[in-house]
C-alpha cells in the first residue's frame, strides 16, 4: 500500500470535522472537486471507503473514525514540529485554535485583537460554544486549548486558572427585589430562573447553590445563550445568574440590575485548560503567559 500525503491527511480531517466537502474546501481554499479527489484517493489507498452518504448527510464509517484519530495525531505533530524548529530560529508563527465558552466570549475578543497586535504571525482561530462542546474541541484535538469557567474533571486535561469570575444574580430595575438588602435563598426559590442548558458551567452554579441550600431548582426556563437570558430578564420573565462579565452595558445603560442576594457574588475562575498530552506550541506558550499577565493588570484596575 503506497501511503497516504500530508495533503491528503489534511482534507481528509477537515473533511472529517466538517462532514461536508464544500465547507472542507472553503476552509483549505480548494475547490469541490479537488477535496472529492484527494479523498478519493485516499480511499483508494487504504482499500477501504472512508466515509458513506445517507441522504444528503455524510458520515464517517469504522475506518474513517480510525483515520481520523491518526490524522489528527500525525497533523499536529507536524505543527508542533514546525512550531518547535521556528522557535530554534528565533521566529514567531504557527496557529492558535481557541475554544471559549459563550459566556467567555465577552472579554476574549478584546484580549485576543491586543494579542494579535503583539505577534502577528500567529494566525488565531476563535470557536465560541456551550461547555460540553469546547471540551469535545479539546478531547478531539481540534482546539489547542480552551476558556472555560469550569474544567473537565479527570486526568486527561490540566487546568490552570487565570482571573476571577464573579457570578451575579440579574433581575429587570423594576422586579419588586430590586433594591432589597439580603435575600436569602429561599426568596429566590419563590422566582421563574432564565437558565442555560444541560451542561452549561454557568446552570451547574444554579443548581450547586440551590443544591447547598436544601432547595429544590425553582421553576425555570431553558435558554441556548447568556444574550436570551439577558434580554428576557429585562423583559420581566424570571431572574438570572450569570458571570458579571457578560452584563457591564447593562448596568451602566441601567436595563438590569444586580440583587443583593446573601452568598452571591459567587467567585469562580476562568480556566485556560489545555490536554496534558499534548505537547504546547511556542503559540500556545505565548499566549498563556499573555493571559496571566493581562489577568493580573485586570485585577490590579479592579
Amino acid at each position: 500500500m503506497l501511503p497516504l500525503t500530508l495533503r491528503q491527511l489534511q482534507v481528509f480531517e477537515s473533511v472529517s470535522r466538517h462532514l461536508n466537502h464544500s465547507r472542507a474546501a472553503e476552509e483549505l481554499f480548494l475547490s469541490q472537486p479537488a477535496v472529492s479527489m484527494q479523498i478519493k484517493q485516499a480511499e483508494q489507498t487504504i482499500g477501504i471507503p472512508l466515509f458513506e452518504q445517507a441522504g444528503k448527510r455524510l458520515f464517517l464509517t469504522e475506518a474513517g473514525r480510525e483515520l481520523m484519530h491518526y490524522s489528527r495525531t500525525i497533523l499536529q505533530l507536524m505543527q508542533e514540529m514546525e512550531s518547535s524548529f521556528d522557535a530554534m530560529k528565533g521566529m514567531e508563527r504557527g496557529k492558535l485554535n481557541i475554544a471559549v465558552v459563550s459566556t467567555a466570549n465577552y472579554f476574549m475578543p478584546q484580549l485576543l485583537a491586543s494579542f494579535i497586535q503583539l505577534h502577528p504571525g500567529i494566525q488565531v482561530a476563535l470557536s465560541v460554544a456551550n461547555r460540553d462542546a469546547v471540551v469535545k474541541q479539546l478531547s478531539e484535538n481540534i482546539a489547542d486549548l480552551a476558556i472555560m469557567g469550569q474544567p473537565p474533571a479527570g486526568t486527561e486535561m490540566v487546568a490552570k486558572p487565570f482571573l476571577q469570575n464573579p457570578m451575579v444574580v440579574i433581575a429587570a430595575p423594576s422586579h419588586v427585589l430590586a433594591g432589597s438588602n439580603h435575600i436569602q435563598a429561599h426568596h429566590l426559590a419563590k422566582e421563574t430562573f432564565l437558565l442555560r442548558e444541560l451542561g452549561s458551567g454557568t446552570r451547574g452554579v444554579v443548581e450547586r447553590y440551590f443544591d447547598s441550600n436544601k432547595l429544590p431548582l425553582p421553576a425555570h426556563m431553558e435558554m441556548d445563550t447568556n444574550e436570551a437570558i439577558k434580554q428576557s430578564v429585562q423583559a420581566g420573565m424570571g431572574v438570572g445568574i450569570i458571570s458579571r462579565h457578560g452584563i457591564e452595558l447593562e448596568l451602566e445603560t441601567g436595563r438590569l440590575v444586580v440583587l443583593d442576594v446573601d452568598s452571591f457574588p459567587i467567585v469562580r475562575h476562568w480556566y485556560i485548560v489545555q490536554r496534558k498530552d499534548k505537547r504546547p506550541s511556542t503559540a500556545v506558550i505565548e499566549f498563556e503567559k499573555y493571559l496571566i499577565a493581562q489577568s493580573k493588570i485586570i485585577s490590579t484596575d479592579k
